[in-house]
């Protein structure tokens, strides 16, 4: 606690005293650009892995970056979501789950939590599709191959899960809204940003107009393929 306290101080006289026209401007109101959605994991910052200045981001954080579907949870995932559309008019979401995800761990092991977490058991029910794709379509994988295709697999659901809510509908069928799926590796820094076009994730710059040669410099390992991904501990080799 006393680095937290530390670390106001600090905040105050330095960033904020550096930025205070920016803050002012904020009080006025905010127009973020970007819903972005991804795990309460403390690993994961995103206004710093974006460099993303305050304001330009509206998050939601939960354990597993699950949004449920429409009509299943009174919670505050839904209550954002539409916030964050029709009021704010964000027409831009990303989902970003990430490597090493203790959540999706728990969903490949769901009936072990019952007694213990039963709340994260009830929670992790959320994204049953998620669990049910993986015992079905990949029960030659195991470990870390398994953990990342779940991982992988789990922002997809979470974009169909997003399809549900009538104003997304709605945005999305008058082109106002894109959704993009993305996960993020612990290890490397890296982000992934799902192709719908390759099922695979792919570069982000990918994705976007222009080219960005000089900001996201692509690896030697550049995509993650939902047919058969490599795990994460080897994401310096070939995938």
């Amino acid at each position: 606690m006393k680095k937290l306290i530390r670390g106001l101080g600090e905040f105050k006289n330095s960033y904020f005293s550096d930025h205070q026209d920016l803050f002012i401007e904020l009080t006025q109101g905010q127009k973020p650009r970007v819903l972005f959605i991804t795990c309460s994991d403390s690993r994961i910052v995103p206004n710093l892995i974006t460099q993303a200045e305050v304001g330009e981001l509206f998050i939601i954080r939960n354990a597993g970056n699950i949004i449920p579907p429409f009509g299943t949870a009174n919670g505050g995932e839904g209550a954002t979501v539409e916030y964050a559309i029709h009021s704010l008019g964000i027409e831009q979401i990303v989902v970003c789950g990430h490597s090493h995800c203790g959540a999706i761990k728990g969903l490949l092991k769901l009936n072990e939590l019952h007694e213990e977490m039963p709340l994260m058991y009830n929670w992790l029910k959320h994204t049953e599709a998620t669990r049910r794709l993986i015992k079905e379509n990949y029960g030659h994988l195991q470990g870390e191959e398994l953990l990342e295709i779940a991982i992988a697999e789990n922002v997809l659901t979470q974009i169909e899960n997003l399809k549900t809510y009538p104003v997304v509908h709605s945005r999305l069928y008058q082109g106002k809204l894109k959704i993009y799926g993305w996960i993020y590796k612990l290890t490397t820094g890296e982000v992934m940003a799902y192709d719908p076009n390759s099922h695979n994730y792919v570069q982000p710059q990918s994705q976007v107009s222009g080219d960005l040669p000089d900001l996201i410099p692509a690896p030697a390992a550049c995509e993650i393929s939902l047919a058969q991904v490599t795990p994460d501990a080897s994401e310096n080799g070939s995938k």
